[in-house]
């Protein structure tokens, strides 16, 4: 009984920017749980390999190419693929940037696209897929936050701070769409191998550092964000609401 709780058989899951990556990961997790998996991406070329990949683990894979910063396309999309295929049951936010430079060199164009791509885009998602959610009167939002959520390091406070944002945001998202039966909550990775931090990864001095800050001692690794992410996702966490998980080797927990 308790572990049927976890099952996602008959679900349908929308990951953006799972092409890669961590949002690649966390598809294949989803699907191993029993969901059916929407990829989306920009490149249509990579999303193609990617749903070959989830497809010789025998998932049921479907592909979904929009930028998540254009409102329009986003409903577009999602509207289409629900009339055309059916109900999206979840959503899990990943598509997101980094930039890294000096705050007083940041440039303005930068600090911008950071927050149409990490903030904007997880609000035209949410918005386009709720919609159907809440006509249906159930559904769950998996934001996918940061360590930068809750602390900052030097050279990156835009991006810490459209990760605070969007712990804020999925709250905001909680307290509105709660009565319609949806949970909404963030999932926040502490520093994992991955593409986007490979530059961090590949400098012994940063990756020492690391080793020594976070209590595990360790970089992460995707696939340990999986468990939450299903827990997030599942009626396991039906009265879950509003709140931001971290999944970090204990380093927002420790000086």
């Amino acid at each position: 009984m308790s572990l049927s709780l976890f099952d996602l058989t008959g679900k349908r899951a929308l990951i953006t920017g799972s092409s890669q990556g961590i949002g690649h990961a966390l598809a294949r997790g989803l699907a191993d749980a029993g969901a059916e998996i929407v990829l989306n991406g920009r490149d249509t070329a990579k999303l193609d390999q990617a749903a070959a990949d989830l497809r010789d683990r025998g998932a049921t894979v479907h592909t979904l190419a929009f930028d998540v910063t254009d409102a329009g396309a986003v409903r577009a999309a999602i509207d289409g693929f629900e009339e055309a295929t059916g109900p999206i049951d979840i959503l899990v936010n990943n598509a997101g940037v980094q930039h890294r430079a000096p705050l007083e060199d940041f440039p303005p164009e930068d600090f911008e696209r950071l927050l149409r791509i990490n903030v904007t885009g997880v609000f035209n998602a949410a918005q386009a897929a709720a919609r159907h959610m809440i006509a249906r009167g159930r559904g769950k939002i998996v934001n996918i936050a940061s360590v930068q959520t809750a602390l900052a390091r030097p050279g990156i406070a835009p991006y810490t701070a459209t990760k605070g944002a969007v712990a804020n945001l999925t709250k905001g998202m909680a307290t509105d769409w709660a009565k319609h039966g949806l949970q909404c909550n963030a999932l926040a990775p502490g520093y994992f191998e991955t593409p986007l931090n490979q530059a961090l990864v590949d400098d012994p001095d940063f990756t020492a550092w690391l080793c020594k800050r976070t209590p595990a001692g360790r970089w992460g690794k995707v696939e340990e964000l999986v468990g939450t992410c299903i827990f997030l996702t599942s009626e396991a966490s039906s009265f879950v609401n509003g709140t931001t998980v971290f999944v970090d080797g204990g380093i927002t927990a420790s000086l």
